[in-house]
């Protein structure tokens, strides 16, 4: 011992000293503690998991709108609006601030048309005409909240419940909890738009401290959406396999229990089969001629849409339990963030939407599987009933709409309102925390149970908030 560590008397002294034998099970722990409680220690860690009870869906669908499509133009009709246009908002609403507006802007009232849909008669914009034809299997909820005006941080609490980077995304716990049922395709895919990807990029489907099997894998538009895919033309398919087998017998007599060599073992064999599998699946070929008509992919505004919604369905049919697709990413121009003409950017952004989205909950609905499917159609927030510029609406965090079709959703429903101006939730009001609650809840997840250690703490994806929205699940 040196002048620095005296010498140890009795045997706790010595384990009390920080070294030997106390030092070696601190560093145990703490590694044990760092692959959380609940991380898989043996095999595959994307093994299919039994659900806490019985579920509703076995797999999902997000489809997320970036920027803030408005609620008022599209699906929560507010006729108090033209009574109100040209003047400022009344002192009770409190005339909110926004990213952009002070709330002392005039009211701008809605120029589309919301009528009454399907059996149901829920209120559609005329904007969706072709979505309007599926209102009876839609649950609408109007009354969703966020905290912040601002779309990156937005968008982080949207995807994994909190404003700020390095937290799992929804669909990283989806697969963490639930696994996959496919061996051949990741488990967790995501089609951002080819203009580029939202605001809040990468984060927005990361693992963060979840191990990194759990992350989306993304998938590009052309004939390779996964890069990396196929192996060097010089290598034939007998010796890839001879390397895979190596590197897989290397890896294993170096594993021992540690789990992160054993999920980038398990990455190594899906690597392979996908070589093999992933082909098929994001080959549209064999699709019929009315399908890719019914996706759009023959119009030139839906082509790029309709392709990766019908990529979304191939996958999902194929044991994917997770795909994303956005709508919006890149420049503004490409985005639902209608700051100076709602009229016009909702034009063009529902045109490349509409005819896509009713396409894949039609032939979701055929094959049977729209039961099991559950379908999200989300974004980080609403627009203002006050004008930004004349003719623009900017950020709405206090209440906007958000929907659920299939996968035990209560379709042809309408659950909470807002004010007569569509800018607040003020009945059965939905958080971030109560919408993520209703997915696991749909997929036989229960939220409060879906855990994972992480600095000494059982984190999870809804924090300590979250109540499941009764009201929309059947």
């Amino acid at each position: 011992m040196n002048a620095h560590t005296p010498a140890a008397r009795t045997r706790r002294e010595f384990l009390a000293a920080g070294g030997g034998l106390g030092g070696i099970a601190l560093n145990a722990l703490l590694q044990s503690e760092a692959r959380g409680a609940d991380a898989p220690r043996r095999g595959n860690p994307l093994a299919a998991k039994k659900p806490h009870f019985e579920p509703k869906a076995k797999r999902v669908i997000f489809l997320f709108m970036v920027g803030g499509p408005s609620q008022m133009d599209l699906f929560d009709p507010k006729p108090g609006l033209e009574k109100w246009a040209g003047k400022p908002l009344p002192e009770s609403t409190g005339r909110p601030r926004s990213q952009f507006t002070s709330g002392q802007e005039v009211v701008l009232a809605s120029t589309r048309k919301l009528a009454k849909r399907g059996k149901s008669g829920v209120e559609i914009s005329d904007l969706l005409p072709t979505l309007a034809t599926c209102a009876d299997d839609i649950c609408f909820l109007r009354a969703c909240w966020c905290t912040n005006t601002v779309h990156a941080p937005a968008m982080y609490e949207l995807h994994s419940g909190r404003t700020l980077m390095g937290w799992p995304s929804l669909g990283s716990w989806v697969t963490y909890g639930l696994g996959s049922v496919t061996e051949n395709l990741p488990a967790y895919c995501v089609m951002p738009q080819p203009e580029g990807v939202p605001e809040g990029g990468a984060p927005c489907w990361s693992s963060a401290f979840l191990p990194p099997v759990y992350q989306g894998t993304l998938l590009r538009r052309g004939p390779n959406p996964i890069i990396n895919l196929k192996p060097p033309a010089d290598t034939g398919a007998e010796q890839n396999r001879r390397q895979f087998d190596l590197v897989q017998r290397l890896n294993a007599a170096q594993a021992g229990g540690d789990a992160e060599l054993e999920a980038r073992t398990a990455s190594y064999e899906l690597a392979f089969k996908m070589q093999q599998h992933a082909p098929e699946a994001v080959d549209l070929a064999k699709e019929t001629a009315a399908t890719k008509a019914e996706y759009g992919l023959d119009d030139a505004r839906t082509a790029d849409f309709g392709t990766r919604l019908l990529l979304a369905r191939r996958l999902v049919e194929r044991g994917v339990r997770f795909v994303s697709v956005y709508s919006g990413g890149g420049p503004l121009v490409t985005q639902w963030d209608a700051h100076d003409d709602v009229n016009a950017n909702h034009e063009k952004m529902c045109g490349h939407v509409d005819k896509p989205i009713a396409a894949l909950l039609r032939d979701l609905k055929r094959r049977g599987l729209l039961k099991d499917t559950l379908v999200v159609w989300c974004s980080e927030f609403g627009r203002t009933p006050n004008s930004q510029g004349g003719k623009g609406r900017d950020h709405n965090p206090h209440g906007y709409t958000m929907w659920l079709a299939g996968g035990g959703a209560r379709g042809g429903t309408v659950v909470g309102a807002t004010d007569e101006f569509g800018l607040k939730a003020v009945e059965d009001a939905v958080s971030v925390n109560d919408f993520h609650a209703t997915v696991l809840h749909l997929l036989g997840l229960d939220h409060e149970a879906l855990t994972f250690r992480h600095s000494g703490r059982d984190e999870r994806l809804t924090d300590v908030g979250g109540f499941v929205i009764d009201k929309a699940v059947v």
